[in-house]
């Protein structure tokens, strides 16, 4: 087999791991020098292809490659940058094959998630398509895990930690002012098709009663009269309640809960505050004093939900 060099960019949303995975290309590659000679680094992603602005990892020292490890960010830069087909702009593949050909790249490992893979999908058109030999390979990232026929999206770990223990810290606060103060809260969370990191909030209950109480995931259509009366029954069991969302929830007409118009520079629909509409229905049905704070000095509600359990208490 020819040797010859690789590119190796970073794409889309950082996560607490993508410099790992940087570490194990560059590592690996070095394992593998009979077949790849050098790495080059694109700067922020696909654009440092496109710019010819390329960073030569092999003048770096092994201890400087395992220190990726440890580095927070993302070393090479990322981007969100969207390849067009080849019909539409062939002059960009044009110009990847004039800076592939001026470094000799035959290998392209692209890191991110699902946007990015199709981005190392539309590169490997050019050997395909414009006879450019290279192999392309995609290196999954996202932190959705939400890319199909991946064992392991390296950044979900992370992920899940943080938002187990965000949903955590923030149940204690409302179960302690529950009383006479906000008894709802809905966290957010990404996850547009997908919902494991919605799910993953659910490590955050030690056990019955345990926040959150109800996850509403992009899987399952949204049934308002069943999510309410899942509310309701939370609040008399526990006096709170504590709900994860994710931000692709649809409702029974296929629709974006929280579809805001515009759309990306990928052709997706923006979501954001899904939170505050669900709270609004509940606020809707229940009372608005149930999902805001009062102030310092809150003020009683009446009905049924704030009547004392009757207790025995024994005496000497």
């Amino acid at each position: 087999m020819t040797r010859r060099n690789a590119f190796y960019a970073q794409s889309g949303g950082v996560t607490a791991v993508i410099n790992v995975s940087a570490c194990g290309v560059l590592q690996t590659a070095r394992q593998h020098s009979e077949e790849i000679g050098k790495v080059y680094a694109g700067r922020n992603g696909i654009i440092g292809a496109l710019t010819e602005d390329l960073i030569d990892t092999s003048v770096e020292s092994e201890s400087a490659i395992a220190a990726l490890k440890h580095t927070p960010g993302a070393a090479f830069g990322s981007c969100r940058y969207k390849l067009t087909s080849i019909r539409e702009h062939r002059a960009q593949y044009d110009r990847l094959i004039e800076v592939f050909q001026a470094h000799d790249i035959g290998f392209f490992f692209y890191n991110g998630g699902g946007d990015s893979q199709d981005t190392a999908y539309k590169v490997s058109l050019i050997g395909a398509e414009l006879a450019y030999p290279i192999v392309c390979v995609g290196i999954p990232k996202t932190v959705d895990n939400d890319l199909p026929i991946t064992d392991c999206s390296p950044g979900f770990g992370s992920a899940a930690k943080y938002v187990a223990t965000s949903i955590r810290e923030a149940a204690f606060d409302v179960a302690s002012m529950s009383r006479t103060s906000t008894k709802v809260f809905a966290l957010e969370v990404m996850g547009r098709h997908a919902g494991w990191t919605t799910a993953a909030c659910a490590l955050a209950a030690e056990g019955e009663g345990g926040a959150p109480h109800i996850l509403l995931l992009p899987e399952v259509v949204f049934d308002e009269e069943r999510f309410l009366a899942k509310v309701e029954t939370a609040l008399t069991r526990y006096g709170h309640c504590v709900i994860a969302v994710s931000e692709g929830i649809k409702g029974p007409d296929g629709e974006f809960l929280s579809a805001s118009g515009p759309k990306d520079t990928f052709g997706h629909t923006q979501l954001g505050g899904v939170a505050p509409v669900i709270t609004s229905l509940i606020g809707a049905k229940t009372g608005p004093w149930l999902i805001t704070s009062s102030g310092r000095h809150a003020t009683l509600p009446p009905g049924p939900m704030w009547s004392r359990p009757t207790r025995s208490v024994a005496r000497r």
